[in-house]
């Protein structure tokens, strides 16, 4: 798979996430894709940088999320979503809401193994909404991983990231498919020690695990609605054998 077929494979999956920052005057503005999805009920899950909705989840303002792909957006109040698994260690988090409110797709993409990493020299491409590019647009990145910080979970990646792209899903090709391995989170600027001028930075990208407890988390919440169905299903049909049993003629 050539990396033009990767990103037509990803970019479905791709929202504009856009919050009200500190002083409430302007915008701070993340990426996100679709990282999971509820079987049983319309819930899906959000991969997004934490930083970005920080604010908007303690001052409980709004968050808007516009589908790229097709250009549906939609205003989540504090009521409509929910922000898990928020870290500010590795600056990633969950935004669940209700999928129905979005053309997403119908399967995720598929995430790294668990206890999986990329190894260094292996080429990782990403996609975000830069704030330089002023219409709005989609713009890829590439690079290769420079190093992996086991401790951090953390990749250091040979590579552009920009204001805007935090959030967003770090992609390897794998045969004829993408391999999702990371969230970027933001870089680390490079600066000439006597002039300060900005030289080459390299993109911090943070590894997908707790997304994968996401999936589970979900899928054990599926089972569970499964059961419940089951068991109400039960009591209804026993109900209706009882009537019927007890019926005159």
């Amino acid at each position: 798979m050539e990396w033009h077929k990767a990103i037509a494979t990803v970019r479905p999956h791709i929202v504009r996430i856009t919050t009200p920052d500190l002083t409430g005057t302007g915008l701070l503005v993340g990426t996100g894709f679709l990282v999971s999805r509820s079987s049983e009920t319309p819930l899906v899950g959000i991969a997004i940088a934490a930083h970005v909705v920080l604010n908007a989840k303690s001052s409980r303002q709004r968050i808007t999320i516009e589908h790229y792909a097709s250009g549906k957006t939609v205003v989540l109040k504090h009521t409509e979503r929910e922000i898990l698994h928020e870290s500010s260690d590795n600056d990633t988090a969950a935004l669940m809401m209700d999928g129905a409110k979005l053309p997403l797709p119908k399967r995720v993409l598929g995430l790294i193994g668990e206890g999986k990493t990329k190894k260094v020299g292996v080429e990782l491409g990403w996609l975000g909404f830069p704030t330089v590019a002023m219409d709005g647009s989609l713009c890829f990145f590439s690079g290769r991983v420079s190093a992996y910080l086991g401790k951090d979970k953390t990749y250091l990646v040979d590579g552009v990231a920009i204001n805007g792209v935090s959030g967003g899903p770090a992609f390897s090709i794998a045969g004829d498919s993408v391999q999702v391995v990371g969230v970027v989170s933001g870089y680390i600027l490079n600066r000439d020690t006597e002039t300060g001028e900005a030289l080459h930075n390299v993109s911090v990208v943070q590894h997908v695990h707790q997304f994968q407890w996401l999936a589970k988390e979900l899928k054990t919440l599926d089972a569970a609605s499964r059961k419940s169905d089951a068991s109400k299903k039960k009591r209804e049909a026993s109900r209706k054998s009882g009537a019927i049993s007890g019926g005159t003629e």
